[in-house]
């Protein structure tokens, strides 16, 4: 009896290896899957990924449009020009993708308002009537969302949602009163993962209607946002495996083609950064401290100010700080994730600009 059952313990266990053992391939190796559905063990391949995942297939495709020429201007973040109608100040913008040059050599297919990257700024005071005319000239749909800025909610650039995709070829008009004062921006809100990763950007200031008593000498506003760049051609940067960015950008432009800001000793500098990538990137400023004054369009009451040196400035948000410049020389500013300050992985780039106090 203790026989049958050692034997027939011997038969099950031969038979459970048998089942479990791959089978041969005609070279002895072990199988190969032809597929595209991951490793024999199950783990599933960056391609297999793909496939299972159409929408992270598409976002890996190359930002693409017909015809695409190089940009006419260098700068972006310009102050955009407006006209009055019965009181509203309009504007005018027009979609479409250019060749933008973030670096000597170093170009992007690029979507953009009017041309460049970051597009033109709109500045206007608080309570002006504000009119936008947006003409769409990309191959694909867009709309506009006013970042921070309290709009009717027909206005608010959502698709689907408050309003149908401005298709192209098409034009739609965003009216609305502009509040509160501070710093804002605007920006595509239709598949914003690949639209405000190639361009679709810009600032928008909203000046108070007080002047302010003590007003800075220097005013500048700075976009934070990152870039993908594989054989020369630009993929949304986004935060997935593989396809982290590999320039990084202030107003359009990586180190060292990123404006030298100039200011006199015993200035009082503003600067507003204004972050729009994907990316949280920790401000560092060299040589002399700062304070907040402004989050998010809103002013800090003095008593609550911070001193630093350092701010992280997070995926949307907006932080104005100033300064008194007091010693002559190069003072550089700089994300301090240092990898952020690269291109493509070579130092010194990416994130950083030079502020130069003159007598």
């Amino acid at each position: 009896m203790i026989r049958k059952i050692f034997l027939f313990t011997i038969i099950s266990l031969a038979l459970i290896l048998s089942a479990c053992a791959p089978a041969a391939t005609s070279n002895g190796d072990m199988p190969m899957n032809n597929d595209n559905s991951g490793m024999t063990d199950g783990t599933p391949t960056p391609g297999s990924m793909m496939m299972d995942n159409p929408e992270a297939a598409h976002m890996m495709e190359p930002i693409t449009a017909p015809n695409v020429q190089p940009a006419t201007e260098t700068e972006g973040g310009q102050l955009l020009e407006y006209r009055e109608e019965n009181g509203v100040k309009v504007f005018e913008l027009t979609t479409k993708a250019v060749q933008w040059e973030i670096l000597d050599g170093v170009t992007v297919t690029a979507f953009t308002y009017n041309g460049t990257v970051p597009g033109p700024m709109i500045r206007v005071t608080e309570g002006d009537q504000v009119r936008i005319i947006v003409k769409n000239e990309l191959p694909d749909p867009t709309t506009i969302h006013w970042h921070g800025v309290e709009v009717p909610n027909a206005m608010d650039g959502v698709p689907g949602v408050t309003q149908d995709p401005i298709q192209p070829g098409e034009t739609f008009t965003y009216e609305f009163t502009a509040k509160p004062a501070g710093t804002f921006m605007y920006h595509s809100h239709y598949e914003g993962d690949v639209q405000v990763g190639a361009g679709l950007y810009a600032p928008f200031i909203i000046d108070p209607k007080e002047p302010d008593a003590n007003p800075p000498v220097v005013d500048k506003t700075l976009m934070i946002s990152e870039w993908r760049m594989i054989d020369g051609q630009t993929f949304a940067a986004m935060p997935m495996g593989g396809m982290e960015p590999n320039y990084f950008t202030i107003n359009g432009k990586s180190f060292p083609a990123t404006e030298t800001i100039t200011v006199k000793k015993g200035d009082l500098v503003r600067l507003r950064f204004i972050a729009i990538g994907q990316f949280i990137h920790p401000m560092h400023l060299h040589g002399v401290p700062f304070k907040i004054v402004a989050t998010d369009g809103h002013p800090v009451p003095e008593a609550a100010q911070l001193t630093k040196d350092t701010v992280s400035v997070a995926p949307g948000e907006r932080y104005d700080i100033e300064f008194v410049a007091t010693e002559t020389g190069q003072w550089m500013l700089h994300c301090h994730i240092l990898h952020h300050t690269t291109n493509d992985n070579v130092e010194p780039g990416g994130l950083m600009l030079m502020i130069e106090v003159v007598e």
